[in-house]
């Protein structure tokens, strides 16, 4: 782990180094730690944003000691990034069925890489116990973690213009989904009415890091 200043106020803990762990286990455990140690009172930051292979704690009013905390704390959290890699991922104690009609035009092009048929593919999807590793791209656009590293996908090679609301993609070792219609290179192969993200609900996004997440066929 590298921490890095970020302006005057926040700190950049850097997650990539090379190890056994994967990142996204590592940013998870972190995260995890990292908010309930501010919940208990042993950490002020105004937010703690995870990514793919950091996690941001902005707002401190003393970065310099929170350095040193956290460099205290990072004999305990890879102990536990390692535990839960042992049992598979595993979420916030939330988890948030996501009904999916899957039509996805991209489905047959994701078979063929797979290698399998498009039943093997929703079988696939149908049976994966994902997890929100971060939000990004659009507000409330979570990136599911939980897909083999060898299934990993490439974007398309010219994004579509439009991309409808409430679609499931996949592209990287990611499964995401669209809260809103905008342009974007990931392969579709379904679509949800689920609303992931509400400017007046609290929290405005319904899949937050940390969130387990199934889809089920609708």
């Amino acid at each position: 782990m590298r921490i890095r200043p970020v302006g005057a106020q926040a700190l950049l803990l850097d997650l990539t180094a090379p190890t056994d762990v994967p990142e996204a286990v590592l940013v998870e455990a972190w995260r995890a730690e990292l908010w309930r140690r501010r919940e208990q009172g042993e950490l002020v930051a105004v937010e703690i944003v995870p990514a793919a292979g950091t996690v941001l704690l902005d707002g401190l009013p003393d970065p310099i000691a929170t350095a040193e905390r956290l460099t205290q704390w990072a004999s305990v959290v890879p102990n536990a990034a390692t535990v839960r890699h042992g049992e598979g991922e595993r979420g916030n104690g939330t988890e948030v069925a996501v009904p999916v009609e899957f039509d996805g035009p991209d489905l047959p092009a994701v078979a063929e890489h797979w290698g399998v048929d498009v039943p093997a593919v929703l079988r696939r999807l149908t049976s994966t116990r994902f997890r929100v590793a971060f939000c990004g791209f659009a507000p409330g656009f979570p990136y599911l973690t939980g897909l083999p590293a060898e299934l990993a996908l490439p974007r398309l090679a010219t994004p579509r213009p439009r991309v409808p609301a409430g679609s499931v993609a996949l592209a990287g070792p990611y499964a995401g989904i669209y809260p809103g219609a905008s342009p974007g290179g990931w392969l579709l192969v379904g679509r949800t009415d689920l609303v992931l993200f509400d400017v007046h609900a609290d929290p405005p996004s319904r899949l937050g890091p940390g969130t387990s997440v199934r889809m089920a066929a609708a």
